[in-house]
């Protein structure tokens, strides 16, 4: 209770307290004021010299006029005027104690709302999070949902199309039986192996004997099937024929490295072997590609299935409808794949420019990826197909899954053109086989991507790699290796399964989808790819960003220019326990090689552009290159040129600057070196 007599009484007690009678008494006046409070009132009322003492001592603050009336009231000479201030008094405290009591409870009442409403704005904080993440997972599933449809449109169409059917029974059986039962490991002479088995007859020979025909009558009739002959038109009265010389221009990624892509030519015959994206924003053709659509092009001849060889595919289709697309069988399953995700990035660039008021234009859409799709022929490994002038034959290259080289012959002139290759043992595919039909040949087409550099036995990067993430782990962090989704994510996946079977190990993006390929493509051989499973599983987003918090995270893209790397990274990048492994070949003008170089600096933050979006990443992470290379090294590079044994030798798919030393190399070892420009004679 507000007390007003209370000063009053306090003063009144010292007077009282310092009276004869209660000297040598150790009180508190205020203690005596509450204690003796109806006594210090009577004397109020009953003695007027307390009261004129107390009107004589007693300061009252000018700020304080319900006090001052008061004590006018109780200090007054006349007792009555006294009694009527005692009541005063008490209803002015009651009062007081009552508007008190009301504030204190509309206090309760205002904490009580201001809790609800802390509660209310953290739910709703909550529940807009939530919603946030949720609308990215449904734009990703949108986005997942809609490559599925292309892939799988294009599939219904290849299903009904009569040429494709018959392309892909004519690739089963022409198939050996080490292709069919052995998979990749089987592929690699340098593997020791048992007793050789004996060879069972290929398929395409007991199916013609079950038909009663000739082989090579059951292979012409699906062959016909695929491209049916041309009428041929009646002879001129005069011929003139010449011996078929090969020609050979490479039209991208001659000196740099992607959008690969070699003009072939024979007689009246043109193709392609691959035709990849340079990597950027936005991504580009190859750099002379319109050389090509100057004349016909009768086929293009995938060597495998990254976005720098066969990326632009389905724009030259969209151009050449009749154009015949010509791989592997699994570089024919992983295309689409790929095509669909190109598709998504060059949409979402499009979007975002025209919400800008900025004009962006798509290489190709959902429509030319399924006719693409439709085009595609499967060539197993050592099968010969004619082209025209020219016969192809595709020879296991290592790399990754699916990819090959190329012998192509004309005119008794060979050319053996390797893509990507790689000779050393992998989890997911061995190294490449030269086959016969390409040694000696008259030009070898070689890539130099690593044609600079002696890497360590895959072995000793393998354990660095292994041991690197050991020591994060059992500190409790955890890792992030941005990786390219075909080849390497998978690569990776195999390697932590093996060796590190206790770490958690995550596949997210692009990355985790292919990997489910390369299981269904595999399911069928003696030795699947088993990568799912066990410590390895698809990452759940956006759940997982937070709650895996110590473990592996292998995700696209591997560059870190966008996917779902950028936000791994996010997280990731500002952990001091944590780290961020690189693990292959960064694009100067990437994120990932501007991380590396803002390591070297010792700065802060890394910038990073997540669908337009500038992220500011503070860097604490640990962050070092990795280097899991699935291309030849320069003592592998020598072996193949060893082992091929060609009179000429053409470097493509590397720097320039690389190049030239390689190639005083290349002359040393006494390999003649042709110019990458155009290659052979009219």
């Amino acid at each position: 209770m507000t007390d007003l007599l209370l000063p009053i009484l306090h003063a009144a007690a010292e007077v009282m307290l310092s009276r004869p009678a209660l000297a040598g008494r150790e009180y508190d006046a205020g203690c005596f004021a509450t204690e003796h409070r109806e006594v210090i009132v009577d004397a109020l009322v009953r003695v007027p010299a307390l009261r004129a003492r107390l009107r004589r001592d007693l300061l009252i603050d000018r700020d304080q006029p319900n006090l001052r009336a008061v004590a006018t009231l109780l200090l007054s000479p006349d007792s009555d005027v006294v009694r009527a201030g005692l009541r005063l008094a008490e209803q002015l405290s009651r009062q007081e104690d009552a508007r008190r009591t009301l504030r204190k409870r509309h206090q309760e009442k205002i904490d009580d709302l201001r809790g609800r409403l802390e509660v209310a704005r953290g739910r709703h904080e909550h529940a807009d999070k939530a919603l946030q993440n949720t609308k990215g997972a449904l734009a990703d599933a949108e986005k997942r949902a809609e490559e599925l449809d292309t892939q799988v449109a294009a599939l219904q169409r290849r299903l009904h199309d009569h040429r494709i059917l018959a392309s892909t029974l004519l690739a089963v059986l022409q198939q050996t039986p080490d292709t069919v039962d052995g998979g990749p490991e089987t592929r690699d002479p340098r593997n020791l192996r048992a007793e050789p088995k004996a060879r069972s007859e290929p398929p395409l020979v007991l199916a013609a004997q079950t038909a009663g025909i000739a082989p090579e009558a059951l292979a012409a009739a699906l062959q016909a099937i695929v491209t049916p002959p041309q009428p041929v038109p009646a002879p001129p009265r005069v011929t003139v024929s010449g011996e078929r010389h090969l020609r050979v221009q490479p039209l991208g990624g001659a000196d740099e490295i992607g959008g690969s892509c070699v003009l072939v030519e024979a007689g009246t015959t043109r193709l392609l072997v691959d035709a990849g994206l340079r990597p950027g924003d936005p991504a580009l053709p190859p750099r002379d590609i319109e050389q090509a659509l100057t004349g016909p092009v009768h086929a293009v001849v995938v060597t495998h299935a990254h976005t720098d060889h066969c990326g632009y595919v389905p724009a030259l289709v969209e151009r050449l409808p009749n154009l015949r697309i010509m791989a592997t069988p699994e570089t024919t399953e992983l295309m689409p794949r790929m095509w669909a995700d190109s598709t998504k990035l060059m949409s979402e660039r499009e979007r975002l420019h025209r919400r800008w008021g900025a004009d962006s234009e798509v290489l190709y859409r959902r429509d030319a990826v399924e006719a693409a799709v439709q085009r595609c022929e499967e060539v197993p490994f050592g099968t010969v197909v004619r082209i025209g002038d020219l016969t192809v034959e595709l020879f296991p290259a290592g790399h990754i899954l699916g990819a090959a080289g190329v012998v192509v012959q004309a005119g008794g002139e060979r050319v053996v053109i390797t893509g990507d290759i790689s000779g050393f043992r992998q989890e997911t595919v061995d190294g490449y086989s030269v086959p016969d039909s390409a040694r000696e040949a008259d030009l070898l087409v070689m890539e130099s991507t690593c044609c600079a550099e002696d890497h360590d036995s895959r072995e000793t990067r393998v354990r660095d790699l292994v041991r690197a993430i050991e020591e994060v782990y059992t500190t409790g962090g955890r890792v992030l290796i941005p990786a390219f989704a075909l080849g390497r994510a998978q690569e990776l996946a195999m390697i932590m399964r093996k060796h590190l079977p206790h770490v958690p190990v995550l596949l997210d993006g692009m990355a985790a989808d292919v990997t489910s390929s390369f299981e269904r493509i595999t399911a069928d051989r003696p030795s699947p790819l088993c990568i799912f499973g066990d410590s390895v599983a698809r990452a759940q987003r956006p759940g997982d960003l937070d709650l895996f918090t110590s473990g592996v995270v292998i995700t696209t893209s591997g560059m870190l220019t966008g996917g779902p790397a950028v936000q791994w990274a996010a997280r990731i990048l500002p952990e001091p326990r944590s780290a961020l492994f690189l693990s292959g070949y960064q694009d100067e003008e990437s994120a990932g090689a501007r991380l590396l170089r803002l390591v070297e600096e010792q700065a802060s933050h890394l910038s990073v552009n997540d669908h337009g979006a500038v992220k500011e990443i503070p860097l604490r992470a640990r962050v070092e290159m990795m280097r899991l290379s699935a291309h030849a090294d320069r003592r592998g590079l020598l072996d193949i040129a060893s082992e091929v044994g060609a009179r000429e030798v053409m470097l493509v798919h590397g720097l320039r600057h690389r190049q030239r030393d390689f190639a005083k190399v290349l002359e040393v070892r006494g390999h003649s070196l042709a110019t990458t420009g155009r290659w052979g004679s009219d």
